[in-house]
């Protein structure tokens, strides 16, 4: 299952920079359950604590795989099918 929108941003945030749990919790806690990013990527293991104390949040490898993954489909080019749409339609249309 593709990652949501909001969890490839707070990956892209963990990843940006050092970041301490502190800073995590005021930055992306939430009382909303729909929005429970931080449980969820623990719960998925794309983050940890790690660090002195298991205070510093750092990306696990499957959550750096699942971020180079979003970026690199964010980069692809228009799909062949779209493509192959457009110039059916100019073609049929004669231009």
């Amino acid at each position: 299952m593709a990652p949501s929108l909001i969890m490839i941003q707070f990956l892209t945030w963990v990843a940006d920079r050092p970041r301490n749990y502190a800073e995590t919790m005021d930055a992306w806690r939430t009382s909303c359950p729909r929005l429970s990013v931080w449980e969820d990527a623990v719960i998925a293991d794309l983050v940890r604590l790690d660090g002195e104390n298991g205070r510093a949040v750092k990306l696990t490898e499957r959550g750096a795989a699942v971020l180079r993954q979003a970026r690199n489909h964010d980069m692809r080019p228009a799909s062949a099918p779209s493509q192959r749409k457009r110039q059916t339609a100019l073609v049929e249309s004669g231009d």
